[in-house]
């Protein structure tokens, strides 16, 4: 019974992706001093998952982004939370100014879901969905 709980939290944690709500404090850039903002690199930060169950559990991420098109990017990522590490792959493409959206896969339990990320300078706010769960992330540029 307890290894069919965790895989099933393994399972909502892929694809969920990233997960719920998190208070992970911003950098305040002020725009004479702000750099333009830009998705390549890699990033690393704090969110939630927000299981389909109702339950919620912190998760920590790394990021790293590539630019393989004039507006497209694949994103390779490893999240983990207390009970689990699970990685991700995306294809974003930029959908406004600082705005990119796209599905995410997760290989280890074949599953997936929506993501959305707005940048804005050296932080990024990170939304994913899946029929398991969903999340919420912030992210800073390393």
């Amino acid at each position: 019974m307890v290894r069919t709980a965790v895989s099933q939290m393994l399972r909502a944690v892929a694809a969920g992706g990233f997960a719920l709500a998190v208070g992970v404090s911003c950098v305040n850039v002020s725009s004479a001093n702000a750099e333009p903002a830009s998705l390549t690199g890699s990033w690393s930060g704090n969110g939630s998952i927000s299981f389909s169950s109702g339950s919620k559990e912190r998760a920590r991420c790394r990021a790293r982004f590539a630019k393989t098109g004039a507006s497209s990017y694949a994103m390779s990522a490893t999240c983990a939370t207390p009970s689990a590490k699970v990685d991700q792959s995306a294809t974003l493409y930029k959908s406004g100014a600082n705005s990119y959206t796209g599905s995410f896969f997760n290989q280890q339990y074949n599953t997936g879901g929506s993501i959305r990320i707005t940048v804005s300078g050296r932080t990024q706010s990170v939304r994913l969905s899946g029929e398991a769960g969903s999340a919420i992330f912030k992210l800073r540029k390393l």
